[in-house]
């Protein structure tokens, strides 16, 4: 594992982590879309049922399962939690985001690397992981005003994302025949859709001011 990989995934487990700090210590989701943490829980269990059959490392397996448990558990507050459903915005959460379901499905079984269950099944999960932020970014168009939590967690969450490009392209340098055109699509489309967040980002901070995103 390179510094890049292992960067990307620390940053990954860190916007997980301020999510989990904001609903818990917070007992708020205010400003966070439950249509986009569906749609990851649905990436995790599409990406990760080789939890059951393949043992590739320690690292790996406990990665896997903290992803699957904090995403189900997100889903389940923002649900069911007596007081923190009380703060989702279900008003201003209104992408259809299921309709970005079967399209990553049908694309899945038009274009992968070999034609099994399992396989198909982790493509599906690469193409809706490049969309399933879509329904966030539309949420706090629509809302502007953004939480500092809120922000960080989706700039952690883009962040990850460019840190797995400079692993692909530093495993393109130093390993023979390394070539995943797929994941490399889905990947760059993935931070693509974070430019616009990043530019408004970087301007509330060097500015000092709110994050705001324009409507």
């Amino acid at each position: 594992m390179n510094i890049f990989r292992l960067a990307g995934d620390m940053t990954h487990l860190a916007s997980v982590l301020v999510l989990l700090l904001k609903i818990h210590t917070i007992k708020s989701c205010a400003g966070v879309s439950l249509k986009t943490q569906e749609l990851y829980a649905l990436v995790f269990a599409m990406r990760y049922l080789d939890i059951f059959t393949d043992f590739i490392s320690l690292y790996n397996t406990v990665m896997k399962l903290i992803f699957l448990s904090s995403s189900f558990s997100i889903v389940w507050y923002m649900r069911s939690h007596k007081i923190v459903r009380r703060s989702y915005d279900k008003d201003q959460d209104t992408f259809r985001h299921w309709f970005l379901v079967l399209p990553c499905f049908v694309l899945a079984l038009l274009v992968h690397e070999k034609f099994t269950v399992k396989e198909v099944l982790w493509t599906f999960s690469l193409f809706l992981e490049a969309v399933a932020i879509l329904p966030q970014l539309v949420l706090l168009q629509r809302t502007r005003n953004i939480d500092n939590l809120t922000g960080q967690y989706v700039f952690l969450l883009g962040a990850y994302r460019g840190l797995y490009i400079l692993n692909w392209i530093y495993r393109y340098i130093t390993e023979p025949h390394y070539v995943h055109w797929i994941l490399w699509i889905a990947g760059t489309v993935q931070t693509l859709l974070y430019a616009d967040f990043f530019y408004y980002y970087f301007q509330s901070w060097k500015n000092n001011k709110k994050l705001q995103l324009p409507a």
